[in-house]
């Protein structure tokens, strides 16, 4: 099996199973053969032994060869004692405190299994409205979603990670302003994505500049009216601040509602790209397209595809009969409608492949033609499985009803694959590659240049390669401005933020008209980006037939702002102001075991010294707004030219309940394992004159690495993330907001 050592570094740490001390106890292969023999046993029911063997085969070598992928839940929970192996689930909001309550306790089960959970908002009587049972008035959704979050904070998706929500409120709410800003201070609602559900008539009135109607849930009258351009550009200010909200085409969603007769599609998991009613799952894989050449690498091996989408349908419909639901309503549900979604990862490394730039009417072209032949594909196998099998239940109450019995309501969709395509060692969903070259520098002195495998080989074949031109890459972060390189490579390896905005909407486009579900995919601007550009790219999805969309413009969360401004009444002077922050700073993360996880503590210096800290907290927990008020107060008296010895004495040795009940624990708290790096940190700088140190008998319990911090950074590495996909994922140890 050909892995690469990230892929590796990945599978041991998420997906292996492990004994009670936190030690893998399978191997990588071990891991897949547990996968291929839990999916396949359902193959009994409908077969024999022979028929599951059979499919046990299949299964193993599609996952073996790295040519298909399940979603990150059936990898780490089949065949054990869990068994959840959906990635997110949709649940019902009703107007009553109730139910409110109900979904949040079945939303913490869904995080305690491994899933991520979609809600809408939309039927939530607005703020200020009349509660007629008791004569109160009604907070409105914004309030409960900050209670959804907070239930969330608590609870860790399956011990990996915290859970991942998608908030949609309609566009005629009547608290769809309040909605749209709610997410304008990044530090607030943190466990959301968040969307506004865009109806038909309202782009309509935005088109002529009409008003529209705001209708109270409670009672489906309107209550006022509002512009709709107003609310447009309102909704692309938000998006163009941080790339909050994404927006969805409802009427788009219920057009392709397989089962009307089951009511109305109001939601969506996490990343947008899964269409669910309620009490619905989503059960994902993705083919991994670079194994889906011909040898040569010279067009694409339709034959292979066609045999890899037929046995991966077969696989992801076994999943529903597998899997051990969080909830009997969702048990239910799921086997009523079978919906699953084959989705692709490795289209911008196929397009590197065949010499095609992704940003070309041939890509776009391309991209059309390959995902209509993966959906027909999977519909044929789906009518062949129901001809044994027997059709989905409600078949003959769908829109399908009038053509050949389907085992599946739906086959296609497209995720977002960071983690996945880490393993499969390709570039992720559809998105274009994010960067090609990745330098990583660690404290022995070592750097380690991490390029992408077809760029590498391309300027090899050349005879062009070498670490220089490498290092130049990194630091340029595209290829389009190096002269070294010819034209003809710089035309074709093309990053995300050489694409223009509306070439990314097109490709999106093109996958979503042949693909059943949504299409999960991320918009990304340069920081210049100005909000008319955003305004242009949400406009053409709407044009194109997107489902929705997503953006993110560079820059826009790398930090927060901080206001330190003047007393109001003028008469009062501050004693100092602290210095701005620099441009550029060098910096270290180190990761300190703390009493309730691990703390990851980031301290950066530049020519003045030690300037800045930063704190993130593991999967494990930690106290986060704790640790960043008190790396937030350190960053600000730094700056302000307090002596740093000051500093560490006030925060070295305070005791937190959680460590004094654990042996042998280094720190005694947050602050004092703040306290100790920064320490630690001067020492270094003190003692190299101010050049990257070297860390003395570095253990690996102790590893140190070099942090670019002027972009947004994983909580767990400390290394930059990526925004695609509807997502943010770090590409070198696979953490996924999202999954």
């Amino acid at each position: 099996m050909e892995l690469s050592n990230n892929a590796r570094v990945v599978l041991e740490k998420r997906y292996l199973r492990r004994d009670e001390h936190g030690n893998p106890i399978e191997t990588v292969d071990e891991l897949f053969e547990r996968v291929a023999k839990a999916v396949a046993q359902p193959d009994l029911k409908y077969g024999g032994e022979e028929e599951r063997k059979e499919s046990e085969e299949k299964f193993l070598s599609l996952m073996k060869n790295l040519e298909f992928l399940p979603n990150s839940p059936t990898l780490m929970n089949a065949g054990r004692p869990l068994g959840q192996l959906s990635a997110c689930f949709v649940l019902p909001v009703e107007d009553s405190m109730e139910d409110i309550f109900e979904a949040i306790k079945r939303a913490a089960l869904i995080h305690k299994s491994g899933g991520g959970t979609g809600f809408s908002f939309s039927r939530l009587r607005p703020n200020g409205s009349t509660v007629n049972t008791t004569g109160g008035v009604a907070s409105g959704p914004i309030s409960f979603m900050r209670v959804f979050n907070m239930a969330t904070e608590a609870v860790k998706q399956g011990g990996t990670r915290r859970g991942a929500n998608m908030g949609i409120l309609r566009v005629d709410h009547p608290d769809i302003l309040d909605f749209i800003d709610c997410k304008k201070n990044n530090a607030d609602i943190t466990n959301f994505n968040i969307s506004v559900g865009i109806t038909e008539n309202f782009m309509k009135a935005v088109i002529n500049n009409e008003e529209y109607d705001l209708i109270d849930p409670s009672t489906k009258k309107a209550v006022s009216r509002l512009r709709a351009l107003d609310v447009f550009n309102k909704i692309v200010d938000a998006a163009w601040r941080n790339g909050e909200p994404g927006i969805i085409f409802l009427d788009r969603l219920n057009r392709d509602n397989v089962v009307p007769t089951c009511g109305e599609i109001e939601s969506t998991n996490p990343c947008g790209e899964q269409p669910l009613l309620p009490f619905e799952s989503c059960n994902l894989g993705s083919i991994n397209l670079c194994k889906m050449l011909k040898a040569d690498k010279t067009g694409i091996d339709w034959d292979k595809l066609k045999k890899t989408v037929k046995i991966s349908i077969h696989f992801l419909d076994n999943v529903i009969d597998a899997n051990k639901y969080p909830l009997p309503e969702i048990d239910t549900m799921t086997k009523k409608t079978r919906k699953v979604g084959l989705g692709i990862m490795g289209w911008a490394d196929m397009l590197l492949e065949l010499g095609i730039p992704y940003n070309s009417d041939e890509a776009v072209e391309l991209a059309g033609k390959l995902m209509k032949f993966i959906t027909e594909s999977a519909r044929e196998e789906s009518a062949e499985l129901a001809v044994t099998r027997g059709a989905f239940p409600l078949f003959e109450e769908s829109t399908l009803k009038d053509g050949p019995a389907m085992r599946n309501a739906t086959v296609t969709t497209i995720a977002p694959t960071g983690t996945l395509s880490i393993i499969a060692g390709c570039s992720s969903g559809i998105e274009p590659v994010f960067a090609y070259v990745f330098i990583r520098n660690v404290m022995d002195g070592t750097e380690l240049i991490e390029v992408n495998p077809v760029l590498k080989r391309k300027l090899k074949e050349r005879g062009l390669y070498s670490d220089e031109l490498m290092k130049k890459i990194a630091k340029e972060g595209t290829l389009a401005h190096i002269p070294e390189i010819p034209e003809d490579i710089r035309r074709v390896f093309v990053c995300a933020h050489d694409i223009s905005p509306e070439y990314h909407i097109r490709m999106q486009a093109a996958f979503q008209n042949y693909t059943d579900n949504a299409v999960s995919k991320t918009v990304n601007f340069a920081s210049s980006a100005t909000r008319d550009d955003v305004r242009k790219v949400y406009m053409l999805a709407y044009e194109l037939g997107c489902k929705g969309v997503t953006i993110y413009r560079d820059g826009s969360r790398d930090s927060q702002v901080l206001n330190i401004g003047k007393v109001n009444s003028g008469t009062v002077q501050k004693p100092s102001q602290p210095r701005p922050r620099p441009d550029i700073t060098t910096g270290f993360t180190e990761k300190v075991k703390i009493g309730c996880g691990n703390l990851y503590i980031t301290v950066n210096y530049d020519e003045n010294g030690i300037c800045e800290v930063f704190t993130n907290t593991g999967r494990a927990g930690g106290c986060p707004s704790q640790s960043e008020a008190t790396a937030r107060l350190v960053s600000i008296a730094l700056r302000s030219g307090i002596d740093i010895d000051v500093i560490i004495e006030q925060l070295k040795g305070i005791r937190c309940p959680s460590t004094i009940r654990q042996q042998g624990m280094k720190v005694t708290s947050c602050p004092d394992a703040i306290a100790r790096v920064i320490e630690k940190v001067k020492k270094y700088q003190d003692n190299s004159n101010g050049k990257i140190p070297i860390v003395p008998e570095t253990k690996k319990s102790d590893y140190v690495e070099h942090v670019d911090v002027s972009m947004k950074y994983c909580p767990e590495c400390g290394q930059k993330l990526e925004h695609e996909g509807g997502c943010v994922t770090c590409r070198n140890c696979g953490y996924s907001k999202c999954g």
